[in-house]
Formats: structure tokens, C-alpha cells, sequence
């Protein structure tokens, strides 16, 4: 009997990206399917770091395809990452730096006023100034902010809890390629009790001593697994485009831009995550804690 899988963080599959501004919602729905076979039971759509008009009609077009065709309880709501993350390189990842808005509050209310207050998750950079006021508002309106493609400190993160941020996105991915050894993002995300990290765990985002490294920090109940899945997902191995980036997917699965030296995202699902992690001797039962209770009690759902 297959788990019914959570994932808070699906770019796209199989050809079509969410955040692709000719996005209809034949593509979505057919997408959705290809999702929900896959073994994932219930998904929040990702929208990366884009111009305003994909955000004025994306997350409208992608709840109206959900509601028409019964998939709500599949499809909750929606994940911002972005476009309030860092410009800076490295922590910008793959995301499109000319995109990138500094905190605007009036902006977010647009964009839940467009879709029926479709969004469940939001992604921000906390260390940039005036965030502290965008996590408030955000949170006010019981949207779970999550600190991510970010430069941030301990102090940042410190702040950005007080404001009311509950997760960390990806913990040990959308950063520079070199940090400090002592003083960075991934030992200030793992030193702070008060957020859950979320984690790619598709043998390609982290290494498998670091995975444990975190879990073992983190402790199994505040650890969310997500698979960060792109369009290229379930395609061939070969060159495509995504968000202005020259990107190659290798035979092992592997999605990265050489010239920025970066992933650009996952090409797995949740159930192959894991499997991942069973590889490394992890329980079922923690497993199913990582990739099914844990992101279910973040969001506020059940399983479907």
C-alpha cells in the first residue's frame, strides 16, 4: 500500500513549470496528475521569484483548476519562494535576481486578494531589513513564513522568530557554494530550536553526513522533507531552460547550471526522497514522520 506523501515544494513536473507566465490550467491539472501518481498525496504548487504578472495570475489560475476539479484537498494552497529573498549570489540560487522585491506588505495582500488567500507558505530572506514586518503580516493572516535563500545570522533568525517564521527552506541548499566556516546560514539554521528545517534528501541536494548531521540536531519531529521538484522532473537526461538559466539534467538525475555552479532544483519525487532516506538506515516510522506528519501539522491539513 503506497504512503500518502506530503510535499510542500514542487516547482513543476514533467515539462511544465508553475511559475511559467503561459501556464493554463489543462497544463496544471495534467501536471497535478502526473504529481499524485507519483505517490505524493497532497502538494503545495511552488511559485519561484517572478515579475508581478505571474503572481497577479498564476496562483488564481492554479486554485480555480483545484477547486473546479475536486483536488483542494490534494492541493491546499500554494508556496511563495519568493520574490522577498535575497538578490545577493549564491543565496539567490537559481532564482532570477532582477525579480527579487524588497519586503512589501501591500504587495502580499495583492497577491492573496488575486487567488482567495490560496497561500499556505511563504519564503523570505529575514536578515533583509523590514522582513521582520513582512513575517508579522504574513503570519497574521495564517500563512506559515519559512527563512530561506538567505544570508542570515543567528541574530536574523532570532528576530525572524519573534516575528512568527516556523520553517527554514531547505536547509543547507539556496546559499553560496562557500561560507564562512564558523558563522553561517546552515549552523544558525541548525542551532535555531524554534524552526523546523526543511531538507531535499534526493541524494543530490546534501550529502548523506550532513542530512544526518541536521536530523540529529533538528530531532526527527522538526524536520520536514520536500523534494523542491522542477519542470524537468520525469524528462530525459539533456539541456533545457529554467528561469533564465542554461541548465543540464545528467543521467543520475542531476539538474544544475555549470556556469553558476549551482542545482537548479530536484528531478525526484517525495517517495524516492524517502527511499533515500531508508538507504540510510532511517525507520519507517521516522520516515513517515519526516514526509508525512511533520509538513500535514506545519500547514494545518490531513491526509487526504
Amino acid at each position: 500500500m503506497s504512503k500518502p506523501y506530503v510535499d510542500l515544494q514542487i516547482n513543476g513536473y514533467k515539462g511544465i513549470d508553475f511559475s511559467d507566465p503561459a501556464l493554463t490550467e489543462d497544463q496544471f491539472l495534467t501536471t497535478a496528475e502526473h504529481i499524485l501518481n507519483s505517490g505524493t498525496a497532497l502538494f503545495l504548487p511552488t511559485i519561484v521569484t517572478s515579475p508581478r504578472e505571474v503572481y497577479m495570475r498564476n496562483p488564481a489560475l492554479i486554485r480555480h483548476a483545484a477547486e473546479s476539479h475536486g483536488l483542494l484537498k490534494h492541493i491546499p494552497g500554494l508556496h511563495l519562494e519568493g520574490p522577498f529573498i535575497s538578490p545577493k549570489p549564491g543565496a539567490v540560487g537559481a532564482h532570477r535576481p532582477s525579480c527579487v522585491r524588497e519586503p512589501d506588505c501591500g504587495f502580499f495582500d495583492e497577491i492573496m486578494e488575486s487567488c482567495g488567500n490560496y497561500v499556505k507558505l511563504l519564503t523570505v530572506a529575514p536578515e533583509v531589513p523590514g522582513m521582520d514586518e513582512l513575517i508579522s503580516h504574513a503570519s497574521a493572516k495564517g500563512v506559515v513564513v519559512s527563512c530561506g535563500h538567505q544570508l542570515a545570522g543567528a541574530e536574523d533568525l532570532d528576530r525572524a522568530v519573534k516575528a512568527g517564521a516556523k520553517l527554514l527552506t531547505h536547509l543547507g541548499n539556496g546559499c553560496p557554494n562557500l561560507i564562512n566556516r564558523h558563522n553561517n546560514m546552515i549552523w544558525a539554521g541548525m542551532a535555531c530550536d524554534d524552526l523546523t528545517a526543511m531538507i531535499i534528501t534526493d541524494g543530490q541536494h546534501l550529502p548523506k553526513e550532513l542530512i544526518k548531521c541536521i536530523i540529529r540536531c533538528k530531532g526527527v519531529d522538526r524536520v520536514i522533507v520536500t523534494s523542491d521538484a522542477v519542470s524537468v522532473a520525469g524528462l530525459p537526461p539533456g539541456r533545457y531552460p529554467c528561469w533564465d538559466n542554461d541548465a543540464v539534467l545528467e543521467p543520475n538525475g542531476r539538474f544544475h547550471n555549470p556556469v553558476k555552479g549551482c542545482l537548479i532544483g530536484s528531478t525526484f519525487c517525495v517517495r524516492q526522497c524517502a527511499e533515500f532516506l531508508a538507504s540510510l538506515g532511517y525507520s519507517e516510522e521516522d520516515i513517515d514522520r519526516m514526509t508525512i506528519t511533520n509538513p500535514l501539522k506545519m500547514i494545518g491539513e490531513k491526509a487526504p
